[in-house]
């Protein structure tokens, strides 16, 4: 029996020599398994048990920031080295002091520098696509008012000026750009996550324009915009974080 220690964001890889007939508990945060197919698998919370043997898991990895324990156990032949003297007196007692042992696994610097880039290339991402859903609402805010809508709203009594639509849909496609940067790094499945939080929110945003008191033909532009900037920005987001999490 032994206990693994991983630190935040830390992985350890299961060896299968190393692993035969092992059997976790996770006793403190959260550890996520990951498979060896390269999808990200579960994500197990305290007093969780699972089998390694035979799953398909090739790493054990701590998602979050506080250190996360695992309780190994093992059968003692498992354990055992391949080691010709490994029936010599001396061997077997080192081996059998080497129950209960401590096992600290830190972030490798390669896996950091992997999700640093995967992190920096959502990031780049989202600013481009923020740059495009800006333009496109712009453009049909224009189109929509040289079709004779005038964007009033009676609370201001002014009609909403094109540079408002550029400023407020920047705004909260920088909010959808962090929420999925958050999302790749604290999330097991990212993509199917943010596409969730993403729509919902949109489907919120319609709320204040069907309650502005504006004519029918500026609620019904106000809708169509956002939908413009929805249209942009999730697909954009969605692909980049499934692509990202392969």
């Amino acid at each position: 029996m032994r206990t693994l220690a991983l630190r935040g964001g830390g992985r350890v890889a299961v060896v299968d020599a190393e692993w035969s007939d092992a059997f976790g508990v996770v006793t403190r945060g959260r550890v996520q398994l990951e498979l060896r197919d390269g999808e990200p698998g579960p994500v197990l919370g305290r007093d969780a048990g699972f089998w390694l043997r035979g799953t398909g898991v090739r790493a054990l990895r701590n998602p979050g920031r506080r250190t996360a324990r695992v309780r190994i156990v093992t059968p003692t032949a498992a354990r055992r080295p391949t080691h010709p003297n490994a029936n010599h007196p001396m061997i077997e007692d080192d081996m059998n002091s080497m129950n209960d042992t401590g096992v600290v696994a830190g972030p490798a610097s390669g896996q950091t520098s992997r999700r640093t880039h995967r992190l920096r290339g959502l990031a780049g991402a989202g600013l481009v696509a923020t740059l495009a859903a800006m333009a496109a609402t712009t453009l049909a805010a224009a189109l929509a008012q040289a079709a004779g809508v005038d964007f009033e709203v009676p609370d201001g009594g002014e009609s909403i000026p094109l540079s408002g639509f550029a400023v407020v849909t920047g705004f909260f496609s920088v909010v959808g750009s962090v929420v999925a940067v958050a999302l790749l790094r604290w999330s097991a499945r990212p993509a199917a996550r943010f596409v969730w939080t993403a729509v919902s929110l949109t489907a919120i945003s319609f709320i204040p324009p069907l309650l502005s008191g504006a004519n029918t033909a500026t609620i019904a532009a106000l809708l169509g915009l956002h939908l413009v900037a929805a249209t942009v920005m999730i697909p954009t987001l969605a692909r980049s974080l499934h692509t990202r999490t392969d």
